[in-house]
């Protein structure tokens, strides 16, 4: 069988699970393909073995002064339904090119519908169907736009939360699961590469990684003038962007580095953003992390609440972190003890269920009944959007 991930390229927490699943697949005789854009891209094809194309993007992330502005991402991306367009029609060309005869899309809302175009069966992964941020969590943009994602969730075939199952379920609070579209929900657990389960857990540095985007930058600078002060502690900051600062004695930059998890199996404590792969692999380290989150992103501040909730970690809201605050923080989670999740990452194996789903899927390419009137809605939503595309 032909795959095509089509895999959202900010950040690389989508191509880092895309990639796990389908190097998984493939020991099953099964050929993947991948489309995305942006350091994802750059990401898969540093991977090898996958045939690679480069797709247009749908949106593009922007920031003010290290943190997420919805604002900036809103005028950089008014061109959406073009960039839409131009995806969608990418993307059919691949499917035709290879005789593709599934589709696995990372969030990239336009693949899905070049899917339905080309009539071959698709699956959705995705952690997030309700939004909503620190600073305005009941704001109308936020609910049209979670009732917007809701109605498109109806179009894949199946959707896969990469998480945990209730009440374990890391991304819950962006997940709503009462707004009539809960039959399409497939919890299979986190994607993990069964390799890290064989990592030599140390406890020795302090390990720091925002995320690729330009606009984390200033955060690792607070973080070297912390290190400055702490000449006892060895910390590692990685990032493949441009301004970092400079590495000292005890404060190592790295770029890309061909395994990440390495480095995080030997740190006391994990330093992250909030998005919900790196959080999976501090619970599988049983590494307790200070989480900076921005407090204008609809994903991190709900990652991290849960997080912070089960003992696992500290959450600091991004527009109020001062050095100190950072610095009590870092101390605090040295003391931490994480809860022990072996037994729920043995029996919740994102990749071997996620197989199944789409065996399934393949087998019966019918819909449940209680998916039908949704199915018939999506139908109509589908057609008008494409009647759109077709005008521009």
């Amino acid at each position: 069988m032909k795959i095509l991930f089509v895999v959202c390229g900010e950040g690389l927490g989508h191509a880092s699970r895309s990639t796990k699943l389908a190097r998984y697949l493939e020991n099953f005789g099964h050929t993947c393909i991948f489309a995305s854009y942006g350091k994802a891209y750059d990401f898969i094809n540093r991977q090898g073995g996958f045939q690679v194309y480069e797709t247009p993007g749908e949106v593009k992330l922007e920031g003010d002064n290290g943190y997420f502005s919805i604002s900036r991402t809103l005028w950089s991306s008014k061109g959406v339904m073009i960039n839409l367009g131009k995806s969608l029609q990418s993307i059919r060309h691949i499917i035709t090119e290879h005789s593709i005869d599934l589709m696995v899309s990372d969030t990239m809302y336009g693949a899905v519908t070049a899917a339905k175009l080309e009539s071959i069966p698709s699956v959705f992964i995705t952690n997030q169907n309700s939004f909503s941020t620190a600073d305005d969590s009941g704001s109308r943009y936020w609910k049209a736009l979670s009732k917007i994602v809701g109605k498109y969730l109806t179009v894949p075939d199946r959707v896969i939360v990469p998480d945990f199952e209730p009440p374990h379920t890391v991304c819950g609070y962006n997940l709503e699961l009462n707004n009539g579209y809960k039959p399409v929900f497939d919890f299979v657990g986190p994607i993990i590469d069964s390799s890290m389960f064989g990592y030599d857990l140390k406890k020795e540095t302090i390990f720091a990684s925002f995320g690729g985007e330009p606009f984390k930058v200033p955060l690792y600078h607070m973080l070297k003038k912390i290190a400055d002060e702490r000449p006892f502690h060895t910390f590692e900051a990685f990032s493949t962007t441009p301004g970092l600062p400079e590495s000292s004695n005890n404060f190592r930059v790295y770029s890309y580095v061909e395994d990440i998890h390495r480095y995080m199996a030997q740190a006391r404590v994990v330093i992250l953003h909030g998005g919900l792969t790196s959080l999976h692999e501090s619970l599988l380290f049983n590494k307790p992390s200070v989480m900076i989150v921005d407090p204008h992103h609809p994903e991190q501040w709900n990652n991290a609440r849960k997080i912070e909730e089960i003992g696992a970690g500290i959450l600091l809201e991004g527009d109020k972190v001062t050095e100190k605050r950072l610095s009590d923080a870092i101390d605090e989670a040295l003391t931490m003890k994480v809860p022990d999740m072996t037994h729920l990452f043995n029996s919740q194996d994102g990749k071997v269920k996620s197989y199944k789903v789409i065996e399934e899927l393949m087998a019966n390419p019918g819909y449940p009944k209680e998916r039908i009137h949704l199915r018939r809605e999506s139908i109509k939503w589908l057609k008008n959007y494409e009647n759109i595309i077709r005008s521009k």
